[in-house]
């Protein structure tokens, strides 16, 4: 196709693509769509096939010259798009846009243009050298003690309470709950029923584990919540909401002994519970390694980011912000629709949410960004002897066979994953071998497992 195109670059990674179609080949499209319709349109008095184009172009041709020009303009873009970088073609979820139509003449060319958001173009000046800080954790006794509670807690009977029986911190509950208006009415959409959690986790919406103590199974609570000024969640801060509780179902976990028993339990690979301490200290000291080799990379990106200011397309914002949204549905057993309205019920919106989780996301998204860019410059690629070796190290760090391994990784999916993974950690290896390692502050082992905790 004879066609003119121009580039143009806008702000946070968005671009004005420009293009000119020479009009022989409008023309000409302009033509073929007239032959095709020609040999399938009927119309009376006429044979179908028979048509005049004449009288065909008399009848429709305003509307047959729209239609080519669409399928010229998508053919146009699809010539353009396949031989574009990555930096000049857009990005999956982010669809050309077409401010205003362009004007059609079989006498002219036809000129036309789209914006859309394209990968951001980053020069990375500075990504070495950095001075990098390091939690001080050990893997002691009081460390062990604490991954064996949390085996018993893992190991728990769970066991119906008696119908007297008062809900206490740690209780399994289900629920049913909603929200009151001012007159005691149930606020539509609000309702949920048999939610199940753990009391003391603050895992509900409104979090009101310390107003269901006390409560026995059968029992309706009404009362007022007053979220503090300081709340994390911005929408209930400082507000005040009535709701009504219903307790369904109350639960109890019974605790085993720290004993061989226990261990055997845990894995038929341990027959004392020396054994099962022993392997856990060799996981939490496995883990940690893990943990260390994470936060080097992570704070190695964030420096890298820091010292590289760019802007992000706001196509990729929103569409990992959208991701988080429906993992967040999944987290609190509903959907996306619903998990909406939901919060809709509560006084807060999908759009306030979204824009409180901005800063993290976009914190994440640079940081792929500049893996990617550093991935590519680098060209770091790996072999098939590279993954094999790969397999052989998850298999010792694990305790199983390679073959194991191999079969986890014989989903291809799960294959790339891995070798994608081998180069990031091929290129952090280059990258903070320039580096400087500091002692940071001492850190709990457990502390630093917590969600969200990097240092």
């Amino acid at each position: 196709m004879n066609l003119k195109k121009q580039l143009t670059k806008l702000d946070k990674s968005r671009v004005k693509l420009d293009v000119t179609i020479a009009k022989d080949d409008l023309a000409a499209a302009y033509q073929e769509s007239l032959q095709k319709h020609a040999k399938n349109i009927t119309l009376p008095g006429f044979r179908k096939g028979k048509v005049p184009v004449s009288i065909l172009e008399k009848k429709y041709g305003e509307a047959l010259k729209a239609e080519a020009a669409s399928d010229i303009m998508e053919k146009a873009l699809g010539e353009v798009f396949e031989s574009a970088s990555e930096t000049e073609r857009p990005l999956p979820y982010s669809q050309p846009t077409m401010e205003e139509a362009p004007e059609f003449s079989l006498d002219k060319d036809l000129s036309f243009s789209v914006t859309f958001d394209v990968f951001p173009s980053v020069t990375l000046s500075t990504i070495e050298g950095f001075k990098i800080e390091l939690p001080q954790v050990t893997v002691g006794d009081n460390e062990l003690k604490e991954e064996l509670e949390a085996i018993r807690e893992r190991n728990a009977l769970v066991v119906e309470k008696n119908d007297g029986d008062k809900a206490a911190k740690d209780d399994i509950v289900t629920v049913n709950y909603c929200e009151l208006d001012d007159a005691g009415a149930t606020v539509p959409a609000s309702e949920r029923e048999d939610f199940v959690f753990t009391i003391g986790t603050g895992y509900n919406i409104y979090k009101f584990d310390d107003e269901i103590i006390g409560m026995k199974k059968g029992d309706t609570k009404e009362f007022s919540k007053k979220f503090a000024e300081t709340e994390e969640d911005k929408d209930l801060a400082g507000k005040t909401k009535k709701l009504k509780v219903t307790l369904t179902a109350l639960k109890s976990r019974k605790l085993p002994e720290l004993d061989d028993e226990l261990a055997q339990d845990v894995n038929e690979k341990y027959k004392t519970l020396e054994d099962l301490k022993s392997d856990i200290r060799k996981n939490m000291e496995v883990a940690l390694e893990n943990k260390m080799k994470e936060i080097k990379s992570n704070t190695l990106l964030e420096k890298i980011v820091e010292a590289n200011p760019f802007e992000l397309p706001e196509s990729m914002v929103q569409a990992e912000l959208e991701s988080r949204w429906r993992m967040l549905a999944q987290r609190f057993q509903t959907d996306a629709a619903q998990l909406e309205k939901l919060i809709i019920s509560s006084g807060q919106s999908k759009q306030s949410m979204l824009e409180s989780w901005r800063e993290e996301a976009e914190k994440l998204l640079k940081s792929r960004v500049v893996v990617e860019i550093l991935l590519k410059d680098r060209d770091i690629a790996v072999t098939p002897e590279d993954v094999e070796a790969e397999y052989a190290s998850i298999a010792e760090r694990a305790g199983i066979s390679v073959d194991e391994v191999k079969k986890h990784y014989a989903d291809m999916r799960r294959k790339e994953y891995l070798i994608d993974d081998i180069k990031e950690q091929r290129l952090y290896g280059q990258l903070l071998e320039k580096c400087t390692m500091a002692k940071g502050k001492k850190t709990a082992f457990a502390e630093l497992f917590k969600d969200g905790n990097q240092q």
